[in-house]
């Protein structure tokens, strides 16, 4: 226990704000591969079928287009319905579902109709599933008006974030770190709703700016640990939610350190770290000392081999690099 409340491991801080969700809302419905009787490839629906019912947790065929296409077609019969794809690679297959369809529908009617719903799934590398079950492709859906994205490292986050993205009446993609799930954090007792759009000062600090999200999170709170020995203060900011960006709070904490380093899972080229510091440098170069930082994994496919696959993937020690070039 802590004063934040007790300590729980990510999934279950999703399974936890699936069944409050539940519990509230009728209208809420569990849809996709393995999450009834298996609970989940990761463990998240453990439990939930038996306790709702086979009629609002359903496993699904392995059809992604069919997953997602039936959770818009729900959605806009007033469902609210939360799909689960296996792996974020395989959103891939359901892109025209939630790309053309759940994003567009209610630009498209002037607001006579919505699609609420939330396309959750597991993303990004470390856990030698190799290239075609560890992308990063948070920047893809970013890319796309009426859909919003969410990123949450901390499980109090998970909780929080998932509980408004299942309430928010816009189609929400949220995922979450495969090599996460174990990951142990304070979630509060009470019900707690963080909302969308709004980032998190995950540490104060004066000297530099430090952006990421997700598990890459914990690297840089490694780095800003790391750093605080060589005298160098760090805040650290995690948007959690990436599309609506909260440009605002990182704009506030420029306003005192004057640098900026931004490091995601995600390689380098169209990323969401290059979408911030391009709204930074357009809009806001006067609040810079330094030439901001990007710190990405490498450009290639991620390999089976795990010395391969950590040597391509950033790490704290990475990010204390780039925050030694900006302070320079």
């Amino acid at each position: 226990m802590t004063d934040r409340g007790r300590e729980v491991v990510f999934a279950q801080a999703i399974r936890t704000a699936l069944r409050e969700e539940m519990q509230r809302d009728e209208s809420v419905i569990l849809w996709g591969q393995d999450i009834g009787v298996y609970g989940g490839v990761y463990g998240a629906t453990t439990g939930l079928q038996r306790e709702f019912g086979e009629d609002r947790v359903r496993d699904a065929p392995i059809s992604e287009m069919a997953i997602a296409g039936v959770a818009v077609g729900a959605a806009l019969l007033g469902m609210r319905p939360v799909v689960e794809i296996m792996y974020a690679d395989f959103l891939m297959h359901a892109a025209d579902a939630i790309a053309n369809q759940a994003a567009k529908w209610r630009f498209m009617s002037g607001g006579q109709f919505k699609v609420p719903a939330v396309f959750r799934s597991p993303a990004g590398g470390g856990s030698g599933y190799a290239a075609q079950h560890s992308q990063n492709i948070e920047s893809w859906f970013c890319h796309i008006p009426g859909l919003k994205v969410v990123c949450p490292c901390m499980p109090r986050d998970a909780r929080g974030l998932l509980k408004s993205a299942i309430r928010d009446d816009n189609p929400v993609v949220f995922l979450e770190h495969k090599s996460h799930y174990t990951y142990r954090g304070p979630m509060p007792k009470e019900e707690e709703l963080l909302p969308l759009g709004k980032a998190d000062v995950k540490r104060e600090g004066t000297d530099v700016t430090l952006v990421s999200w997700s598990r890459n999170l914990l690297w840089a709170l490694e780095a800003a640990d790391k750093l605080r020995e060589e005298g160098v203060s760090i805040e650290v900011i995690d948007p959690m939610t990436l599309f609506p960006l909260d440009l605002d709070t990182i704009l506030e904490s420029l306003a005192k350190t004057g640098r900026l380093v931004v490091s995601h899972e995600a390689h380098a080229f169209c990323g969401v770290g290059a979408e911030i510091i391009a709204q930074v440098v357009e809009g806001h170069m006067d609040l810079l000392k330094a030439a901001p930082k990007r710190v990405s994994a490498v450009a290639c496919p991620l390999p089976y081999s795990e010395p391969l696959e950590k040597a391509a993937l950033p790490d704290a020690d990475d990010i204390a690099a780039a925050v030694r070039q900006v302070v320079r």
